[in-house]
């Protein structure tokens, strides 16, 4: 039962999360600001389709611990595509707010950003073993964590400052996927069924890229 409705779940939301992003960028306009929109959504359907498709695979065939370099490969991967969704997520907002000059921002997100990402190279993650050290997965996701935290944030000042009911709630799906994320992260490998934090992390991020498709067709309209 697991593996039909998890892979039913995730079949829909890579189909879902893909095809929303090449609608934005098809029917962009030249708009700069939901053409980045429609990539960011797209980097994020690929991205995890390389740990979640393995996964099905494994779920509907011969098990997880038959698939561990496979769901570990695909793990890194797409802790490396989470990284850069962000990086363009920073752009989004930079754009749709017209925000100039304020390179501190950016200087802390690609510091990050970089931070994570080479944390995320160090073999000592040990991603394609069965025992991967908690220790580094908690290393990995500070800079991430803080990256989350700086767009939250700006998102949240920007959207109130400027009244942008469409966007209104960005910040508020990125609390959420960090929230259910997190105690994944920390205790998925000691409670498994924690692990199922995952499904509520997704849908937030198909939200986001909801708020970026619905604000494209009501400006267009």
């Amino acid at each position: 039962m697991q593996a039909i409705v998890e892979t039913v779940f995730d079949a829909c939301y890579l189909i879902g999360v893909v095809t929303l992003g090449i609608l934005m960028i098809a029917k962009s306009h030249g708009n700069k600001q939901y053409r980045l929109f429609g990539i960011m959504a797209v980097v994020l359907g690929f991205g995890d389709a390389f740990h979640l498709v393995p996964r099905a695979v494994a779920l509907c065939t011969t098990g997880l611990d038959n698939f561990t370099v496979a769901l570990g490969t695909g793990k890194f991967i797409t802790s490396i595509t989470m990284t850069v969704f962000y990086i363009i997520l920073y752009y989004i907002w930079r754009i749709r707010y017209h925000v100039k000059g304020k390179n501190i921002y950016t200087i802390f997100v690609y510091g990050m950003a970089i931070a994570r990402i080479v944390l995320c190279l160090f073999p000592q993650n040990a991603w394609t073993s069965s025992a991967s050290p908690l220790s580094w997965g908690i290393y990995r996701n500070i800079p991430f964590t803080i990256m989350g935290l700086i767009i939250i944030y700006l998102f949240y000042k920007s959207s109130r400052e400027q009244n942008d009911k469409l966007f209104k709630n960005m910040w508020l799906t990125i609390v959420i996927s960090f929230g259910f994320y997190l105690p994944v992260v920390l205790f998925a490998d000691l409670i498994p069924i924690i692990g199922m934090l995952m499904i509520p992390k997704t849908l937030a991020y198909v939200w986001t890229v909801w708020i970026g498709y619905h604000a494209m067709k009501a400006e267009q309209e």
